[in-house]
Parts: structure tokens; C-alpha cells; sequence
């Protein structure tokens, strides 16, 4: 997966994101919805309501592009 550059990342709408407040966690394509769910719990500065919604969005998305998520978080 390349990583993104920061204008790369800039353009991204913040509901591709998993913590889209935060800008955290693209999810645009299947290589970024599995890095996100792999470093989901090393996401730091978010509530527990955060976290739940970006699991939800990041389930969301994994379904979208055929990613098979081996656990819930």
C-alpha cells in the first residue's frame, strides 16, 4: 500500500475516513480498509463513542470492498 502524501490525504472527504473528525483511518479503498481495522486499537485520542462509530464505518466499508474482517473490535 503507498502511503498517502498530505495533499493526497488533504483531498479525501472526511467520511472516508473512520474517525472522520479526527481525520483518522482513510477507508477509500480495500488496502486502507484493512490497514485501518489491523491498527484500529492503536488509534489514540478518541472516546469510546468514536471508536464504535469507526468500527461501524470501517465494517461498512469492508463490506463494500470485498474484505473479509476476521474479528469485531
Amino acid at each position: 500500500m503507498a502511503k498517502l502524501t498530505k495533499p493526497a490525504r488533504d483531498r479525501i472527504s472526511a467520511t472516508k475516513f473512520a474517525f472522520p473528525k479526527q481525520r483518522k483511518e482513510p477507508l477509500e479503498n480495500a488496502a486502507h480498509v484493512r490497514n485501518a481495522a489491523a491498527r484500529f486499537s492503536q488509534v489514540e485520542g478518541v472516546t469510546q463513542a468514536e471508536r464504535r462509530a469507526a468500527w461501524k464505518r470501517i465494517e461498512s466499508a469492508a463490506k463494500r470492498y470485498g474484505v473479509e474482517l476476521k474479528k469485531s473490535a
